[in-house]
């Protein structure tokens, strides 16, 4: 093997779906190996077998993971590994190290080094693939969780209304995605400033983790969209328990965010461009509700624009409110028209 990296045929990397691993060992035959197990679970590899050659190699593909042995000519994997490490550019590189050693002084040190795990050779290919399938979800989560919140993130969010979707689909488990979005939230950004926007949104975050913990049935699933919007994914039972104990412990805990004065009036009195005082009210939540009771989705988008559009609606009426979905489907053979009478039925839940 030459000291650069053995690009795929064509000399560029197409991703797969699952990801880049670079392999770098100076015993070919292992790497050889190695790659060839991961490339059977339809990952693409790159291989180098020094630090040299793995570092052009990060430079040029950007892998999604490093596989590194320890024991290489001129620069080892712990050197090369804290190299990557003290790089803006590889800090959250997730690597794996592989060695010859079983002793706990070296597991120690590269894990000191910053290795995401550590794999004792002769190892068991099947144990390495599970370890990097392993290593690249814990990572793509983390990358995906927001920092403010500490809730999934986008990705994490459409896999689980797709998850609801396929079993919905498979089984009949039906499913609902409830949109929450903070009313008057820029107001508080404007009057308050960024710091406690942040507190607010850490109060609406608590709240409907609360509100979904230890409700009945199947555990709901609760990620932050980003700013001030947030989704649950639930069964339909669970729309009512957890939309009111959410609103509740939100009121409760935004209560002590806000100045006495403003709190006492029970709104923020705010200049306009115009130099005029202007009322607003303080924070609530508008929830907008999409149930696959009443509609068949094929994909995480139409779902998402149901809940979305039912926000809108909520955020009609002042206060906190909750706005259901209740279109039908049109039936088969009934064409267009009953698509649009199927779209003027009543939108907000009479209950909420």
């Amino acid at each position: 093997m030459s000291g650069h990296a053995a690009d795929a045929p064509g000399g560029s990397i197409r991703r797969g779906s699952d990801g880049l691993i670079l392999v770098v060992d100076d015993d070919t035959d292992v790497a050889t190996l190695v790659a060839m197990n991961l490339r059977f679970e339809r990952f693409e590899v790159v291989t180098a077998n020094d630090a040299r050659s793995a570092l052009a190699a990060i430079e040029r593909h950007r892998p999604d993971l490093v596989l590194l042995d320890v024991m290489m000519p001129r620069v080892d994997g712990f050197e090369l590994c804290r190299q990557l490490r003290a790089s803006p550019l590889t800090a959250a590189l997730p690597i794996i190290m592989l060695t010859a050693k079983d002793l706990s002084a070296d597991r120690i040190q590269g894990l000191t080094a910053g290795a995401d795990d550590y794999i004792v050779k002769p190892f068991d290919l099947t144990e390495l693939v599970a370890r990097v399938k392993s290593t690249l979800r814990r990572n793509r989560e983390m990358r995906d969780v927001s920092p403010l919140t500490g809730l999934p993130g986008n990705t994490r969010i459409l896999e689980a209304i797709a998850e609801r979707i396929v079993a919905r689909q498979e089984h009949g488990w039906e499913y609902a995605v409830c949109y929450v979005d903070l009313d008057n939230f820029k107001t508080v950004n404007d009057v308050y400033g960024f710091y406690r926007g942040d507190q607010m949104l850490t109060a609406a975050a608590g709240a409907l983790h609360s509100s979904t913990i230890g409700v009945a049935g199947s555990a709901p699933f609760l990620g932050h969209i980003g700013g001030d919007d947030f989704l649950v994914v639930c069964t339909p039972e669970q729309i009512q328990p957890i939309t009111d104990r959410a609103i509740t412990l939100f009121d409760q805990a935004s209560r002590v965010l806000y100045d006495p004065d403003d709190l006492a009036r029970g709104y923020f009195e705010v200049l306009d461009r115009q130099g005029r005082l202007r009322r607003h009210g303080l924070l609530t939540l508008s929830i907008g509700v999409a149930v696959s009771t009443q509609r068949q989705f094929s994909d995480h988008r139409e779902v998402v624009a149901a809940a979305s559009e039912m926000k809108s609606v909520a955020k009609r009426t002042e206060g906190s409110m909750v706005a259901i979905d209740r279109r039908r489907d049109p039936e088969p053979g009934r064409g267009p028209a009953a698509r649009h009478l199927a779209a003027i039925e009543p939108l907000v839940d009479p209950e909420a």
